[in-house]
């Protein structure tokens, strides 16, 4: 059966499509065959940044690895068992075709509480939280007191999850390796980004995650997606020199990449 990576969490601007494309994308060019999924059905940011890179490859001849991104194909009523949800249907038979001959399914969730993000959530081998380096978003993982120190309880989105792996315990499936990712982290060391890394590792403990370092705040993330490419392809589309940033970047990749621990995933790039 094909891995399924979910990306995750219940708020944008976290970076999720970003850092789907990206993995999908290394997978990809490290030999693996990978399907995508995007689940936001309104905004289709990973869907419109596969569109970008199937176009962008056509119209100058170029024929790089990536990820095979389908849509969600269409409900028939008459096909739904008694009492099913059509968007259980979509999504379930989306995967079945994909599974047929991917190593690995990306699914890129929206960026709040639906009914096919819930179900995602429960198909996850691997769980990829992106996560904005600040208490705002860390408050969709647990409610923290006044002094940005002590743990209140879980919040909303932890809740999500735990409800997702109950639903895996009861099938018998194996547990979900759920990885928070600190994205858009700056380089000084700010007291608040001293707290947020203590209160993580505090939790993480407490509710069962792994902390992995994401993506820095950098231009060039937003200059590639409009040709639907990513950091792995600038050599291949011409260029010859990295900046000290997007060396920076690549590193980045690969060093989630190695914490994510896929199987049969050795990191060459």
């Amino acid at each position: 059966m094909s891995h399924i990576i979910v990306v995750g969490n219940e708020k944008g601007g976290a970076g999720k499509s970003t850092v789907s494309m990206h993995v999908a994308t290394a997978l990809a060019r490290m030999g693996h065959v990978v399907g995508a999924l995007d689940l936001d059905l309104r905004q289709k940011t990973l869907g419109r940044y596969a569109d970008s890179r199937q176009r962008y490859l056509e119209s100058s001849g170029m024929d790089l690895p990536g990820p095979r991104y389908i849509d969600l194909p269409e409900a028939d009523p008459s096909a739904l068992a008694p009492g099913e949800n059509a968007y259980d249907h979509r999504l379930s038979k989306a995967v079945a075709e994909l599974e047929r001959d991917c190593d690995f399914i990306l699914i890129d969730c929206p960026g709040s509480h639906t009914r096919l993000s819930q179900v995602a959530h429960s198909l996850a081998d691997t769980l990829i939280t992106p996560l904005n380096d600040s208490f705002i978003d860390f408050d969709l993982l647990a409610r923290i007191d006044n002094d940005g120190e002590t743990i209140l309880g879980p919040s909303v989105y932890s809740e999500m999850v735990w409800s997702a792996r109950q639903l895996r315990a009861k099938a018998g499936l194996s547990p979900i390796d759920w990885v928070v990712l600190r994205n858009r982290l700056g380089a000084q060391q700010m007291i608040n980004k001293m707290k947020m890394e203590r209160a993580l590792e505090r939790l993480s403990r407490r509710i069962g995650f792994r902390i992995a370092p994401g993506f820095s705040e950098r231009v060039v993330f937003r200059e590639l997606f409009p040709r639907g490419l990513t950091l792995l392809d600038l050599k291949d589309v011409g260029v010859r020199q990295l900046n000290i940033s997007n060396v920076a970047a690549r590193q980045e990749l690969r060093d989630l990449l190695k914490t994510l621990n896929l199987p049969g995933v050795e990191v060459k790039f």
